[in-house]
């Protein structure tokens, strides 16, 4: 995990990301870079327009966010009960004594 956060890191502050850069950040946070899963985590970011992917993973989020907040009052709003009319009310318990 920590590899991914080097890559979006060097991402978002402009940089190029290649395993030199991915293995000066590990090492600047004080990890010790494994090269072999640098190199495979470069050449799968290879092809990827990393900007998009972020935007595509966030937008879940505020999917699912939305339609909670949708269900909360929905559910709220399933919990007022009617108030009965007195007159009513009335008219039912003199029916049990009859």
């Amino acid at each position: 995990m920590e590899l991914i956060y080097a890559a979006l890191t060097i991402h978002k502050l402009g940089g190029q990301v290649n395993e030199a850069m991915v293995t000066k950040v590990v090492e600047a946070a004080g990890g010790k870079p494994d090269h072999g899963k640098i190199k495979a985590l470069v050449a799968a970011l290879a092809e990827v327009d990393i900007e998009k992917a972020i935007k595509e993973a966030a937008l879940p989020t505020v999917v699912a966010s939305s339609v909670s907040s949708g269900e909360v009052q929905k559910k709220e709003e399933k919990k007022e009960e009617p108030k009965e009319d007195p007159e009513k009310a009335a008219a039912g318990l003199s029916a049990l004594f009859g």
